[in-house]
């Protein structure tokens, strides 16, 4: 009898735990994510807006989340020409790239608790671009009610082609390497 009153007592503290479990929701205005793109002797960097998002966090672990971007908020922040400009963003958006008019948002959900460490843990998620879903890990420094990483995410899983060697050969001098990094701050309420 006691040992069953025991992992009674066991599953009751175990769903008090739960039940600490708090969702917060970002600050879509006060938050920011940047990106940075490479190719062969130079590289672009933008802006792209947070649609939505939420943070689970129980005690010192973030214990899921979703964040939602608007793709066609994607912006170029490098180029001063307007035109120049606009013909990379235009391109960006278009199929060669991430196809913003077909898929107008990209999503990460996470999917492991990350217990914190000092300000520091490591977070996995599934990242989804033009409807593929893909794992990404990331370190997520937290300080306050702001979370900040920084995340490299291979676009060839994404089918993200252009000026990719890994689908095209014979690029020479023309190669966009696959890897491109957010930069992530997030606010929360």
């Amino acid at each position: 009898m006691k040992t069953v009153k025991v992992i009674l007592a066991a599953i009751a503290l175990t769903v008090g735990l739960g039940a600490q479990a708090q969702t917060v929701n970002v600050d879509t205005a006060k938050s920011s994510i940047s990106w940075l793109g490479k190719k062969v002797g130079g590289e672009h960097s933008g802006t792209i807006k947070l649609k939505s998002g939420e943070l689970k966090l129980d005690g010192s672990a973030i214990a899921g989340g979703e964040f939602v971007v608007d793709m066609n908020s994607l912006a170029c922040t490098d180029l001063t020409d307007a035109e120049w400009n606009g013909k990379l963003v235009g391109h960006l958006k278009s199929d060669d790239f991430f196809g913003v008019e077909k898929y107008p948002e990209a999503k990460l959900v996470i999917t492991n608790k990350a217990a914190f460490s000092g300000d520091k843990a490591t977070v996995t998620g599934d990242l989804t671009i033009k409807a593929a879903t893909h794992p990404v890990s990331f370190v997520v420094t937290k300080n306050g009610n702001t979370y900040t990483a920084e995340i490299t995410v291979d676009r060839s899983k994404y089918d993200v082609r252009y000026g990719s060697k890994s689908f095209f050969d014979n690029l020479g001098d023309k190669v966009i390497y696959d890897d491109f990094y957010l930069t992530v701050n997030l606010v929360v309420e």
